[in-house]
């Protein structure tokens, strides 16, 4: 059993199919299930402008789903035909049968899907968990990746911020569950508000209907009786993932990694450190730094446009490709 695998999670997967309200698409967007031995994965795609444009593939990070992206996969759709997926146990993506949410599961996941979909190399883009688990792929498995763009990647700290140890505390066997409990009387919206001021820069940016959009997910998100289970064993993964080390260890990976490297940080990140932005440079060896001050957590979702320009600088290093 792998350090992020409870008993009777067999059971549970095989209970997770409520009937919840349908995932959102915005327009353009496409969806559509890949089923591949042993999980199911939720695609979001739009189609790009052009055919014959190189692949991307777009990860989000711990409690997000694929639509996370939604904002910057149109800005880049000249450039890259663009798909984002959900990872096991988010979005509209069941649990994977054998529960393992650690990076590396999820990281197999994502390996499995680009080599069944013959869709690499690709230019992947991951945020968060998503950027510690696009890191893995990387590092592991070079042929199947054109460049890294990172937004903000779950990396290990020695020193974590205090704003961050509510969500580390997820992996406490127990804490998700009593959590869940404590907090069973939360509107949507109170929970929606929450989100956005733990990830946003400035919160204020959300347009009306994007919050409205939000919460409409966050409703559909606690319908689903996997949701905490899938947090709890994720923020576990992300965990098990700092306290690793040698080979496999994560900033080890960082310095294999051999695909050029844009990496993007907000100064009001208060899940990952700004700081980590300099060891973060330093240990990619092919590595461009976009820093922006008054974004959070999710830069691509709070200035989409910066984060694309960056991306069209570092494809015209490689001459477009």
């Amino acid at each position: 059993m792998s350090s992020t695998e409870l008993p009777g999670v067999r059971a549970v997967a095989a209970a997770v199919s409520p009937a919840v309200s349908a995932v959102g698409a915005a327009e353009g967007e496409e969806l559509r299930s890949v089923a591949l031995p042993g999980l199911t994965l939720t695609v979001r795609s739009r189609p790009p402008e052009r055919t014959g444009l190189p692949p991307a593939l777009y990860v989000h990070g711990l409690g997000g789903s694929s639509q996370n992206w939604s904002a910057l996969m149109p800005l880049l759709q000249d450039v890259v035909d663009g798909e984002a997926v959900d990872l096991p146990g988010f979005g509209d993506s069941p649990p994977p049968d054998d529960g393992n949410y650690s990076v590396t599961g999820h990281a197999r996941a994502v390996i499995r899907f680009l080599d069944a979909e013959e869709r690499g190399p690709v230019h992947l883009f991951g945020n968060s968990l998503g950027g510690a688990v696009a890191t893995r792929v990387a590092a592991v498995r070079p042929d199947l990746v054109r460049t890294l763009t990172l937004v903000s990647p779950a990396l290990p700290e020695i020193r974590v911020q205090r704003s961050a140890v509510p969500t580390g505390l997820l992996a406490v066997p127990g804490i998700a569950g009593l959590f869940a409990r404590m907090t069973r009387d939360w509107s949507a919206e109170d929970r929606t508000r929450g989100v956005m001021a733990l990830c946003y820069g400035d919160p204020a940016r959300v347009s009306e209907s994007g919050f409205r959009a939000a919460v409409a997910e966050m409703e559909r998100r606690m319908e689903l009786p996997y949701f905490w289970d899938a947090m709890a064993r994720s923020a576990r993964g992300i965990v098990d993932a700092y306290t690793l080390g040698g080979q496999h260890g994560l900033w080890r990976q960082a310095e294999r990694v051999l695909a050029p490297t844009q990496l993007v940080y907000g100064g009001r990140d208060q899940l990952v450190s700004y700081r980590m932005a300099r060891k973060a440079s330093a240990a990619f060896r092919d590595a461009r730094l976009l820093t922006l001050p008054d974004a959070g957590h999710v830069a691509m979702m709070e200035y989409p446009e910066a984060v694309a320009q960056a991306f069209r600088e570092l494809l015209d290093e490689r001459g477009g490709s």
